[in-house]
């Protein structure tokens, strides 16, 4: 439900101008009952102005009366206040991390050269000039603009820079990127665990083996040299 713009002095002006019950101001305000019955005792912290609802158009004389005519009535705003929403715009950067962005720009330009400027501006938060500045080393500062990954950077996210170079890769009609950095540690484990696996497979067939062999007769006689044994015939 929409609420006044300023609950606080609004309510104020209600407790000392209407016959409104605290119930109706509090559910009409959006505050606890007992903030309006300490700003009628004036032991609120501070002694608040009030604030007219109907010259603010939030609520109509007609709307108080009938409060004031049923306890049970609950007001009803006539419009609430504006709410002050984020525009669409560049990505916001940390000035500490402003120095930073040429440095990414000019990696996602050597590394990704399919990834339009606006996507890189909307990547890193910054202005197609500087990029197309950077891209034809019309920079003022280039020569002290060093390729560093903006993820590291902290300019953006891996997850954000792997879309755009995945998108801008389709729209291009090339094959998505994949990391070989770890291919030859892959296939090393994979023949550490085939290795192991093989081992495992033959220890457990040499001990059925072993279990299988106890449990035979012995095949020639154990007795010490020389001693003759008494049911061999």
């Amino acid at each position: 439900m929409a609420q006044p713009l300023m609950p606080h002095a609004t309510a104020s002006w209600l407790v000392d101008n209407t016959a409104l019950s605290f119930e109706q101001i509090a559910d009409f305000c959006g505050l606890h009952i007992l903030e309006i019955q300490a700003i009628a005792d004036d032991t609120a912290a501070t002694k608040l102005t009030g604030r007219d609802p109907v010259r603010a158009h939030e609520l109509t004389l007609e709307e108080i009366e009938k409060g004031q005519a049923d306890p049970s009535y609950r007001l009803k705003i006539i419009k609430g206040p504006e709410q002050m929403r984020r525009t669409r715009g560049p990505r916001y950067t940390p000035v500490s991390k402003r120095q930073d962005k040429p440095d990414g720009i000019a990696w996602i330009i050597r590394n990704h050269p399919e990834v339009s400027d606006a996507q890189i501006g909307k990547l890193i938060g910054t202005t197609r000039a500087t990029i197309g500045a950077i891209r034809d080393r019309s920079h003022w500062n280039i020569a002290n603009i060093t390729p560093k990954d903006p993820v590291t950077l902290g300019l953006t996210t891996q997850r954000e820079l792997d879309a755009v170079v995945a998108k801008a890769a389709k729209a291009a009609g090339l094959e998505a990127p994949t990391d070989e950095r770890l291919d030859g540690d892959r296939e090393a484990l994979i023949e550490q665990l085939r290795a192991e696996r093989e081992t495992a497979e033959r220890d457990l067939a040499a001990a059925h083996a072993a279990e299988a062999g106890e449990g035979a007769a012995p095949s020639e006689s154990r007795l010490p040299p020389g001693v003759v044994d008494p049911f061999k015939h």
